[in-house]
């Protein structure tokens, strides 16, 4: 709920995010029901299929691959804008110093995007909950 009638709207807020584009905010806000109902990033992840399965026994955790559970349209939507951070972000400079490229250094490009994908809807969860713009590190 909004306190005052000053504060930007949630789709501005999520449009903050970079990759995120009207399409995507459109999507998320007719898609998800309620996003107070997940207690975490994580769990708001989940829903959208983008965390790893865990196979674990004994004590020991095996990840696998992600379970794509979710909303197909969101997740794809949310593939696109991952790319395009990624092809964006490559052309700057000190790259190789960033989160992202240190990823990019170590792991294929599309595993990279899913992984910058499952960040962007860990701060879509946290910029919704918060009701707080975007802010970079």
């Amino acid at each position: 709920m909004r306190k005052n009638c000053r504060e930007e709207p949630e789709s501005a807020r999520l449009l903050s995010i970079p990759g995120v584009g009207p399409i995507t905010v459109s999507a998320i806000l007719a898609g998800v029901p309620n996003i107070s109902g997940f207690r975490s990033g994580r769990d708001f992840a989940a829903w959208l299929g983008l965390v790893p399965r865990q196979n674990s026994s004994g004590g020991k955790e095996r990840l696998g691959r992600i379970t794509k559970m979710g909303d197909r349209t969101i997740r794809r939507l949310l593939v696109i804008g991952a790319m395009s951070t990624i092809r964006w972000s490559r052309s700057k400079q000190n790259f190789a110093q960033t989160w992202l490229g240190r990823i990019i250094a170590r792991k294929p490009i599309n595993l990279a995007a899913v992984a910058l994908e499952n960040k962007m809807a860990r701060i879509m969860w946290a910029v919704m909950t918060r009701e707080e713009t975007y802010r970079p590190a």
